[in-house]
């Protein structure tokens, strides 16, 4: 327990850090001093200004969307005891990117807020649509049917989402930023909007820990204790679509921190769902802090869009995964 506690607390103290590099480091080097005088002493300066309006609110979304997508990734990997599973199997990511796409190239227009509230209920109604194909038929809603109905409504979401950017140029040139995942250009107002859902998504998470935790062991052991799985499957679902849809809505569809931070927090805190899901919030926000990071220093004078960065780097811990589960079978 105390071992536990102290490493989380490690972790929260790098995030700490992390935040604070955030401000700092990019384009424009800014000292940490500086850093300091723009909350306590603000004069105005451009560096002062640059992180209260740019840098300050993108390490809050970088923090946030990074905490709600590992959550969401460790619920949906107990939910399905797949371990290669995250909120991209229920279709969140290209239910939200549909729904922006088709707005923006209904109303000819994009903005940040346009993008965040259709994303938002793009992946809700992607999430209940796999919800109901799953829980189709006589049999109850199980894994392997939530995960088979989560693949086919992603599939046909992609394909639509597609189809509507190849036939309107327009619209492909100005969401081609967006959704590749991106935490530029967010500021505190639509931060605001949308972190409510987020702080819901995490109280509710953390309650529901100790049910999630006998959820993981099969459907059949956790009924033997007593749970109703029908019940709990539906509040996770649900919980899945307001942590990843209120990530996606204000980030766009930012892949792998879903998929690999349950991981590591299950390799440092155990197969304890009461320790993995607090520790998945802080890893995740952490990589998401240093994933923006790196993202400004890639290219020379130019930033490329974080959800680059962590497929560049989430793409060979999923090989791993892949081959590893192989081993298992």
């Amino acid at each position: 327990m105390k071992n536990k506690i102290a490493g989380l607390s490690l972790l929260l103290l790098f995030v700490a850090i992390g935040f604070v590099a955030s401000m700092a480091l990019g384009i424009v080097h800014i000292d940490f001093s500086t850093v300091v005088r723009s909350f306590i002493a603000f004069d105005g300066s451009r560096e002062q200004l640059i992180i209260r309006t740019v840098r300050l609110p993108r390490a809050l979304v970088a923090v946030a969307v990074g905490c709600c997508l590992a959550l969401a990734g460790g619920i949906m990997q107990a939910l399905s005891r797949n371990p290669l599973a995250g909120p991209e199997i229920l279709g969140i990511n290209y239910g939200a990117a549909l729904a922006a796409v088709v707005a923006s190239f209904l109303f000819g227009y994009t903005t940040l807020g346009l993008f965040a509230w259709s994303s938002f209920v793009g992946a809700g109604l992607a999430g209940a649509a796999v919800f109901l194909l799953g829980s189709l038929g006589r049999e109850r809603l199980s894994s392997m049917k939530l995960v088979l109905a989560g693949a086919t409504i992603n599939l046909l979401l992609a394909s639509l989402t597609q189809g509507i950017l190849i036939l309107n140029q327009q619209t492909l040139d100005t969401m081609r930023f967006w959704l590749a995942g991106s935490l530029t250009g967010r500021d505190v107002g639509l931060f605001m909007q949308v972190v409510p859902y987020m702080l819901i998504g995490l109280f509710l998470t953390l309650v529901m820990s100790k049910s999630i935790n006998l959820l993981s062991l099969g459907d059949e052991a956790a009924q033997g204790l007593g749970q109703r799985i029908g019940w709990i499957k539906a509040c996770l679902i649900g919980l899945i679509m307001l942590l990843a849809g209120s990530a996606v809505a204000i980030a766009g569809p930012i892949g792998f921190i879903g998929l690999a931070v349950p991981h590591i927090a299950r390799f440092l805190a155990g197969a304890d769902y009461r320790w993995i899901l607090p520790y998945s919030a802080v890893l995740g926000a952490l990589l998401l802090l240093l994933a923006d990071i790196g993202a400004r220093f890639v290219l020379p004078g130019q930033e490329i869009p974080v959800g680059v960065v962590t497929a560049f780097f989430g793409a060979p811990f999923l090989i791993y995964l892949a081959q590893r589960k192989g081993k298992t079978l």
